[in-house]
């Protein structure tokens, strides 16, 4: 099997296994898309149903009805905006800001559990290397950023 069709493979597993292991976790009071826009919602509160579409990279639909669900849950409550009521604005409510939390630590323990199964060195290592593949590392990284000093330009392999 050659590099990439591994890499795919892999991959897909991996993907596989996180958002099943993250949904078993979460239920039944939190699922995975909805821990996304609480951890949104957190990092700027409030926000416009709009503003999350680049995060989410859905529809303006799916957000609507992922939206309804929170809002039905007790996650989250719309508000209009007072001085333009065509606006509406997503708020957490405490039951939200709640499970929020927990979500968070879950995903945490979720990630650990899977880390645990390697060496700190290869942790690194491994979120270096997946940084890299995901294009979220910049050239000019300082040194000590990078696992042990590694890829200082003594690999010729294409993009090490």
């Amino acid at each position: 099997m050659d590099t990439a069709a591994e890499f795919v493979k892999i991959w897909m597993k991996l993907t596989k296994d996180w958002n099943a292991q993250m949904e078993e976790e979460l239920a039944p009071g939190l699922t995975a898309g909805q821990l996304e826009v609480l951890e949104l919602l957190l990092a700027k509160e409030p926000m416009k149903p709009s503003e999350l579409l680049p995060f989410l990279q859905t529809t303006p639909a799916a957000i609507t009805t992922l939206l309804d669900r929170m809002e039905r849950s007790g996650l989250v409550e719309r508000k209009r905006d007072e001085s333009d009521r065509r606006i509406v604005w997503i708020h957490m409510t405490d039951q939200g800001r709640s499970e929020v939390e927990r979500g968070l630590a879950v995903r945490n323990d979720v990630a650990n559990r899977s880390l645990d199964r390697i060496s700190g060195h290869n942790r690194r290592l491994l979120v270096y290397l997946m940084s890299k593949v995901a294009g979220t590392r910049e050239g000019g990284q300082a040194e000590s950023e990078k696992p042990d000093g590694q890829d200082k330009g003594k690999n010729k392999e294409k993009g090490a």
